[in-house]
C-alpha cells in the first residue's frame, strides 16, 4: 500500500452529487485505514474564501486555495477528497500539475435536467430567472473533464455504484486497501 497521498479531484455540475458521494466514500475509506480530508466546496469558500465572488477570476482563485490545500494533504500521506464545481479544465490542470501526491480527478457526471430537479436550493431556477449571475451551467460554462481517470453518472446510476467504482480504481492503483 502506498504511503503516499492523494487528491481524489471531484467536478461536476451544483448538485451533480459531488459532496453526497465525499460523504458517502469517507467513512468507508476511513474504516479501510485511509486518513481523508474532505474539502467541500461550499465549506472551502466560507473558510478559506470569504470575501470572493463567482466572477472567474474569482472562482479560479477559490480552487487554487482548495488545490493547495488538498496538496499540502496529500504530501503528508493524507487522501484529500475536493468537491467543488471546478467549471474550468484550465485551473483543474494546474492543481494536478501542482499535486505531489496521485491526482485523480473523477467526473461527477449528471445531466443538466436532472441536477436542475434535484435544486433543493432553488440556484437553478434563480438563474434562470437571472437572480444570480454568472451560474454554472445556465450563464456560465462548464468545462467537462475529457480524460477524467473516473466517470460516474450519478443521473443514472445509485451513489453506491459511483462508489464502488471509485473505490475499485483506488485499489487498482494502490492507493487503499482491498476490502477484506
Amino acid at each position: 500500500m502506498s504511503n503516499k497521498g492523494f487528491i481524489l479531484w471531484f467536478t461536476g455540475l451544483s448538485g451533480s452529487g459531488k459532496s453526497t458521494l465525499a460523504e458517502f466514500l469517507t467513512p468507508i475509506l476511513l474504516e479501510r485505514g485511509v486518513k481523508i480530508e474532505v474539502l467541500d466546496g461550499d465549506v472551502v469558500r466560507t473558510n478559506l474564501s470569504k470575501g470572493l465572488g463567482f466572477s472567474k477570476e474569482d472562482r479560479d482563485t477559490n480552487i487554487r486555495r482548495i488545490g493547495f490545500v488538498a496538496n499540502l494533504l496529500a504530501r503528508n500521506g493524507c487522501g484529500a477528497i475536493t468537491a467543488a464545481i471546478s467549471p474550468y479544465s484550465s485551473i483543474r490542470d494546474e492543481c494536478r500539475a501542482m499535486c505531489e501526491g496521485q491526482f485523480i480527478e473523477v467526473y461527477v457526471e449528471a445531466p443538466l435536467e436532472v441536477v436542475e430537479e434535484r435544486d433543493t436550493k432553488g440556484l437553478y431556477k434563480k438563474a434562470r430567472s437571472g437572480e444570480i449571475k454568472n451560474f454554472t451551467g445556465v450563464s456560465d460554462p462548464y468545462e467537462a473533464p475529457e480524460n477524467a481517470e473516473v466517470t460516474v453518472h450519478t443521473g443514472s446510476e445509485s451513489i453506491e455504484d459511483s462508489a464502488n467504482r471509485i473505490l475499485d480504481y483506488l485499489v487498482e492503483q494502490g492507493l487503499v486497501p482491498a476490502q477484506s
